[in-house]
This record gives C-alpha cells, structure tokens and sequence, in this order.
C-alpha cells in the first residue's frame, strides 16, 4: 500500500508524542493532534510560520534556538530535557529532534517530538526530597491529634513533600482549637518572590527551599506549635505559647534574626539565593472569637506586610489595622493606581494592548496574578497566553450584576460547569470578575484569578478594577469597537 498525505497525517496524529517540523528559518510547518491539544490550539493555523520565540513558550528562548541550528547544520539531538510554558506555566518536557532533507539531499527544515514530563519529575523529586517534621510520639501532646491518631494514619496527614501538616489538617486544628476555647497564636508565612525562584532556578530548588523552611520552622515550634502548608509557598504556624504583643514580636525575632528561617542565604544547585518571607498574625480570642474572623485578619496583615515592601512582619493590633489600613490605602494607594492604570490604558492601542500594558500595575499593586477576557459571545482568552481559548458561555448564570467575588471558585460549579471547568484548568482558587456593559450593549466580562486559596478580595481592589473595566467599556463604546 503507497504512503498517502491522508495516511501520514493519520498515522502521525494517532501517536502520543508532541510532533511538529519547521522549514530552515525554524518557522513552524505543521504540527500533530497531540501536539495542538498540548497547548490548546483548535489547528496549526495559529502557529504555522511563527517561531517559537514568536509564541512565548520560553522564558530563556536561546538555549532552544542554538539546539535548532545545530540540528539544521547537520546534527541530530535526542531526549534533550528542557522546559515551556503553556497556560501561565512551565513545564517539564524532553524533546528529540532531526534535520528535514529534501529530494537533492539538502537539509529543508528539521522535524522534533517531544513529551511532557512535568509530572514525572516533581513525583521523582518528592521522593527523593521527602520527609517528616512529626512523630507519633510528638502530637500525643495534643488532644486533637491524640484522638485523632487512634483513626488516622500519621502520613495521611502530612504534605509529601515538606512534611508538615496539609492545610486540611492545619486548619482543623485551628477550628478544633477555637472550639475547646484554647487560646493561640495563628501566623500566615508567604514566600516572598518564589515563583521568581521556580523559573529561574528550576522548581527542585523551589522544593528544597521550601522544605527547608518548613523544616526549621517545624523545629523551632517543637513543644508549643505545629506548622502546616496552606497551599503553594504559604505556611501557617499554630503557637500555643506567644499571645500578648511582645512575646510575639520576640518569636518573630527569632524567625527573622536570630535563627535566620524567614530571612537567609541559602544555596542549592550550585545557586546561592536570599530566601525572605513576609508574615502575618493575629490571636484568638484576643483578636478574634471565631475562626473566620480570624483567618480573615491574618490574611489582612499579611497583605499590609507585602504593601509594606515584604520581607517583613505584622502583628494584628486593633487600634492600628482594625480601620487604619483601608484609611492609609486610600489616602496613599487608591488613587494613585487608579492613575497609572488609566494613564497606562490611554496610552495602548486596542483592548489586548491595553490589557498587556495593565498588567504590571494589576501584579504589583493589587497582587491579581492572571487576566482574562470574555468575549460578548462567552470566548474566554488570558491576556498572558496567546494560545488560550475556552468556552464560557455561560458565565451569564451569575453575572446578572456588574461585580461577582469569591474566595472559592465552588459557587460556580453548578450554574457555570463551562466557565467552573475553564477556571479549575488554569489552577484557579478565587476569582473576582467584571461585566462590561454601557448602555445596554455587552462588550464582555474581565476575569480576575488567582491560584492562591481563600483570596480576599479587599473592597478597594474590587473599586479599583470596577471602575477599570467602566474606563475600558467607555473606550470601546466611544469606537464602536467590542473585545
């Protein structure tokens, strides 16, 4: 039977492997199916004649490009590991690939297939980096984990990697605390800058950075507290022993400068780092006489800690936080993003490009790590993502008003399973999102999300990207133009 194009692109679609080839100026040509779904294309439309550094799929594009002209001056490369980005994230891959000859043996182009091994390898790295901060014998003291190790297996209860408790775990102990009337100290950490940390030096030395830390914070509260993983980079530390504000202010004296956990050097790989956290506390029941209230003051200072440049402490006190907080955003923050962002949005061309061009200031001032748009016919695109295209129609379910928040995205789960789907893809733990309308014309909606659980959305944030997406709206009406 004679090879057919139907036959090959049969066959070649029918293969696991990511496959794609590139004429000599390393110009996608066609890819496979596998590799489409990868990255989310419908077809190869969105990608032929574009290069790799035309698509933005690595953070350090040179190391791929001198791997092409090698295999285009003759050489073949095979399982090369490296790393690229899809959907916001980097992942692991291994890539092989050959040079493309034509009919009088002259190289045409090369043609490369690759897997993703992301999960492969952090499987590979959490056994070799795991451990165990607790013992048996150590949480008998307690009687929340004295009663519950009669049940439950000590290792069910500990993050793999860190070997800390899991947030579930951390957090019914906080309740269970609260419930029995025993007072503490409850302190939310936050790994200043770790995702600079992952892309630059690999996500092995993001793991053993925060091992580390959960380490030596595990042994520092041996005998009066327990330290969880939220979640990500951010740990939350149960103390028994320091309540009033001066043994608090000589426990985190002890994090940050005698012990040196939250402010150090540190090397690994070969890399020499500087490892900071920004932290925040409060008590019960000096502070706050439920759970909620309590996880929503923490969460509180551990933002005025980062607006405060991070790398810091704050220590919840009533008089100073409780109502001067918003006063001091307001008076020093509000207005002056509200500025930049419109100056920023004035000075784009389109609405993709005035997205791009707010995305610092949305970073940096009001900690939103991903934007997406939804168009008027429920299209959802990430301003970070070219490649990204997913079908959230119906979002109309619960965008009957301008504004819609949550710190889960749960409640979305059965009036939006579409745009539940979309956003649980993208790691996706809280959102906050915008309906742009005027004058009875849906120009689309602005999607805030955030990886990070149990995000609040502080009243001013919510002002600031309300009146942002009024401003955009505005735009777009005064040029007839919709997203």
């Amino acid at each position: 039977m004679g090879m057919t194009a139907s036959t090959f692109e049969q066959i070649i679609n029918t293969a696991q492997d990511c496959v794609f080839w590139k004429d000599k100026q390393r110009r996608f040509v066609g890819a496979n199916q596998a590799f489409l779904d990868f990255y989310g294309f419908e077809s190869a439309d969105l990608l032929i004649g574009k290069t790799d550094e035309d698509m933005g799929w690595h953070s350090d594009p040179e190391p791929f490009r001198q791997d092409e002209l090698r295999v285009l001056a003759g050489e073949s490369t095979y399982k090369v590991q490296g790393k690229c980005m899809v959907h916001g994230q980097e992942r692991d891959i291994i890539a092989s690939k050959r040079p493309l000859y034509g009919g009088q043996g002259e190289i045409i182009g090369l043609v490369g297939s690759f897997l993703d091994i992301t999960d492969v390898m952090r499987r590979k790295n959490e056994r070799e980096l795991a451990q165990a901060m607790y013992t048996v014998e150590r949480l008998r003291r307690y009687p929340y984990f004295d009663q519950l190790l009669d049940e439950v297996r000590l290792d069910t209860m500990l993050d793999s990697l860190t070997g800390i408790f899991t947030r579930a775990y951390i957090l019914d102990f906080a309740k269970a605390l609260i419930a029995s009337g025993t007072p503490f100290t409850f302190t939310i950490v936050d790994l200043d800058n770790f995702k600079y940390i992952n892309d630059t030096y690999g996500h092995h030395v993001g793991d053993l950075v925060l091992m580390n830390v959960a380490k030596e914070l595990a042994e520092c509260t041996d005998g009066y507290g327990v330290v969880g993983r939220f979640g990500g980079d951010e740990l939350l530390v149960i103390n028994l022993r320091d309540r009033s504000y001066e043994d608090k202010k000589r426990f985190f004296k002890e994090l940050y400068e005698e012990r040196r956990i939250l402010r150090k050097n540190f090397i690994a790989g070969g890399s020499s780092l500087f490892v900071t956290g920004t932290s925040g506390c409060a008590s019960y029941p000096e502070d706050a006489g439920d759970f909620d209230t309590l996880f929503k003051l923490i969460d509180k200072t551990l933002y005025r800690g980062k607006d405060k440049g991070r790398n810091c402490y704050v220590i919840y006190v009533e008089e100073k936080y409780g109502s001067l907080e918003i006063r001091d955003k307001v008076r020093h923050g509000v207005y002056t993003v509200i500025h930049q962002l419109i100056a920023r949005a004035d000075a784009a061309r389109g609405f993709e490009e005035q997205l791009k061009a707010l995305m610092p200031v949305l970073v940096e001032e009001l900690r939103i790590s991903y934007l997406y748009y939804v168009d008027a016919e429920g299209v959802m695109r990430s301003v970070s993502d070219a490649g990204m295209k997913e079908d959230v129609s119906d979002i109309t379910q619960v965008m009957a008003e301008d504004l819609y928040t949550d710190s889960t995205i749960e409640g979305l789960r059965k009036p939006c399973p579409k745009l539940y789907a979309a956003l649980e893809r993208q790691k996706t733990c809280a959102v906050m999102m915008l309906r742009m309308e005027l004058e009875g014309t849906l120009y689309g909606y602005l999607v805030c999300a955030e990886p990070r659980s149990q995000r609040l959305w502080q009243e001013d944030e919510c002002g600031i990207m309300y009146f942002l997406a009024r401003h955009l709206t505005a735009c777009m009406h005064m040029h007839g133009k919709k997203i």
